[in-house]
């Protein structure tokens, strides 16, 4: 069984960055394809980002540049730094993992992620 946990949310300036984390059960990073989630009251939940297990990661555009999504197997560890934020990105972030590649989870949407975290405020103002 999987568990998530981020951590690291919290208030920041326009430009300013903060760091995301998300710790995970054990065998899951390096095997599972990981992402990072966003939501937004009354909106759909959208992918910030994910990363396979060689390492390989895709962005949405907006995000694309500012943010970068990293792991560390060792430690269980799942990261997303923000830097240059901007208003825009105020939202709830959660962390999900995909038994699948990230290829053909990206093809399936949120439904192919079957284990999320709780989720962690970011406010950018």
């Amino acid at each position: 069984h999987v568990q998530l946990v981020e951590s690291g949310g919290g208030s920041v300036q326009p430009g300013g960055s903060l760091r995301l984390s998300c710790t995970t059960s054990r065998y899951t990073i390096g095997v599972y394809c990981m992402a990072w989630f966003r939501q937004v009251p009354g909106k759909e939940r959208e992918g910030v980002g994910d990363i396979d297990g060689d390492g390989s990661t895709t962005y949405e555009d907006s995000v694309k540049g500012r943010f970068t999504i990293s792991h560390d197997n060792a430690m269980n560890m799942l990261y997303l730094q923000m830097n240059s934020c901007k208003p825009e990105d105020t939202a709830i972030y959660y962390c999900a993992a995909s038994p699948l590649s990230c290829s053909l989870s990206r093809s399936q949407g949120k439904t192919a992620f079957g284990y999320w975290g709780q989720g962690t405020q970011v406010t950018v103002s």
